[in-house]
């Protein structure tokens, strides 16, 4: 397998907040830059506290993914940034309405501090299915 990579973006989640890809595709994999809970439309943080900070994260992820024409059911990893760990609990309990089994592994830490002043920031391996290796998200750069 080549050394080719791809670049992904979505017009249904938010622009980089810097020079990165929201998604870069390679070896068969994609690889989702952490989402914050910024709403595509305004570019501001969704209110509503952590779980709507998380469910917006998680919409955000899911639409990079279809824009590589893959679904959270995809996903084999994910690491979760949170400011306080004391809302594990209610991240993840969102998190789980999203995710079915097998769940994709996971790792959660706690940081100081998140862009757009975040609670929380979610990034992502999904693997190519056999039948999508060969497509091309339609929503490259």
């Amino acid at each position: 397998m080549s050394g080719a990579r791809k670049a992904i973006t979505s017009e249904g989640a938010p622009r980089a907040l810097g020079p990165y890809s929201p998604a870069v595709e390679a070896g068969g994999f994609v690889f989702c830059a952490g989402q914050v809970g910024l709403d595509p439309a305004t570019g501001k943080l969704v209110p509503g506290g952590i779980a709507a900070e998380a469910a917006r994260v998680l919409d955000n992820l899911t639409a990079v993914l279809a824009a590589a024409d893959l679904r959270l059911a995809d996903v084999v990893k994910t690491t979760v940034y949170l400011v306080d760990l004391g809302e594990f609990g209610i991240m993840n309990e969102t998190y789980g309405r999203y995710f079915a089994a097998p769940y994709p592994a996971r790792a959660t830490v706690q940081v100081a501090a998140l862009p757009a002043g975040a609670r929380v920031e979610i990034e992502a391996i999904a693997v190519k299915r056999p039948e999508t290796m060969s497509r091309v998200g339609s929503a490259s750069v």
